[in-house]
């Protein structure tokens, strides 16, 4: 078992990657002999991670900062870094190495708030690891002014200092970071080996892996959580149903509001156990009284983390709502195919009767404008448009013939 293992259909980023991570340990390892750096390496400060959603950009990136700090006692002997059981792979692979930092959006967009201590961070030497690794998730999401914090930083990065950036496609990031990084594609893993991945590592019955890696269509993260959690699966069952529901405008109305209520209850769990053990971690660490009374001048420390967990909370339920709509562009993807006789894979086989309904009932145009209507709510939540209001003007557009 190897830090590799998980990068589900991705052989050839994995190989680019081991070897990068072995030129890597050479130049660690020739630094600490006092030796001259090896004459050529595939090792760079900087790396991109694109691909579509669902194939692994994190995965890989966090695979890659593992292997970095591999300290296996085989490493040394000629073995491969990345063993995925020694301390350095497993408190990187967990989130835990102190070397390694991760960025991603709590909100709409990652500010330069919440990129400023890891910037300065970027430009010391690695506290114990082998490695000053910087992880990047979503970088896409960067605004102007953090996205320039991290190109001054790529620009002229310390001598033991990585940058891990993932991005769905090259074009989502600035062209003067991108043009520095080395870049790597991944693309969408097979339904197969989603689903073997789900029996092997997860221990989900295979029946059920076939139908979560079907229904997801190759999402590594998301078909996992279909196969693990129930609540997921009657999240998507009620979704799946929503298209015969959406008779006139009462009916488009009421089931607009129950997908965003759906949505919010399930940020609300997800959020609760989350936000409570990091309350409650921080104020263990600022030395809280019994009974919970903080120290003279932490209140804002407190408040920052409340004000920070209140635009994840809000983040968290958009990508939610985005989920929702991703099975409901599935459905309707399903139903064109129905129309168009095409011998395309249908992924929701579990509600073949209503697929067949609605595309007995509608013409491939209809079934189009109903796509570019989810397309249309996805862009207004990504503008920042009230989920409601985006979601209600999807509704009533799936109601029209």
């Amino acid at each position: 078992m190897t830090v590799w293992d998980d990068l589900v259909g991705q052989q050839r980023v994995s190989d680019q990657l081991a070897a990068a991570a072995r030129d890597a340990d050479a130049l660690v390892t020739a630094a600490a002999a006092g030796a001259p750096p090896p004459a050529a390496s595939k090792m760079t400060h900087a790396w991109l991670f694109t691909g579509p959603p669902g194939a692994g950009r994190n995965q890989a990136a966090r695979a890659f900062a593992a292997a970095l700090q591999c300290v296996s006692p085989d490493r040394a002997l000629g073995g491969s870094p990345g063993c995925g059981f020694c301390d350095g792979c497993h408190t990187a692979l967990i989130g835990t190495h102190a070397d390694v930092s991760t960025i991603t959006a709590v909100g709409a967009m990652i500010l330069v708030r919440d990129m400023r201590d890891t910037v300065r961070k970027s430009f010391t030497a690695p506290a114990n690891g082998r490695w000053q690794v910087i992880l990047v998730e979503e970088a896409e999401r960067l605004n102007e002014s953090s996205a320039n914090a991290v190109l001054k930083a790529v620009e002229e990065p310390a001598s033991r200092t990585v940058w891990l950036l993932c991005a769905p496609s090259v074009e989502d990031v600035l062209p003067t970071i991108r043009s520095r990084c080395r870049h790597l594609n991944l693309s969408t893993p097979s339904v197969d080996a989603v689903a073997d991945l789900l029996v092997r590592r997860e221990g989900i019955e295979p029946d059920v892996a076939a139908a979560a890696a079907r229904a997801t269509q190759g999402h590594v993260d998301r078909a996992r959580r279909l196969a693990t959690d129930p609540a997921a699966r009657e999240r998507r069952a009620a979704v799946l149903k929503l298209p015969l529901r959406v008779e006139d405008i009462g009916s488009a109305l009421k089931a607009a509001q129950e997908l965003v209520d759906a949505a919010a209850e399930d940020a609300k769990q997800l959020a609760e156990q989350r936000d409570t053990k990091e309350t409650d971690e921080l104020k263990a660490a600022l030395g809280a009284a019994q009974g919970g009374r903080l120290p003279r001048g932490t209140a804002s420390v407190v408040k920052d983390l409340e004000d920070m967990q209140k635009r994840r909370r809000t983040r968290t339920q958009r990508d939610s709502l985005d989920v929702a709509l991703t099975d409901l562009t599935g459905f309707y993807r399903d139903v064109l195919a129905l129309q168009l006789g095409s011998r395309v894979a249908i992924a929701n086989a579990d509600a073949e009767d209503a697929l067949e309904r609605l595309a007995r009932g509608n013409s491939p145009e209809s079934t189009l404008r109903r796509l570019e209507a989810i397309a249309a709510c996805r862009d207004a939540l990504d503008r920042n448009v009230t989920p409601l209001l985006a979601v209600e003007a999807m509704t009533m557009a799936l109601r029209a013939g």
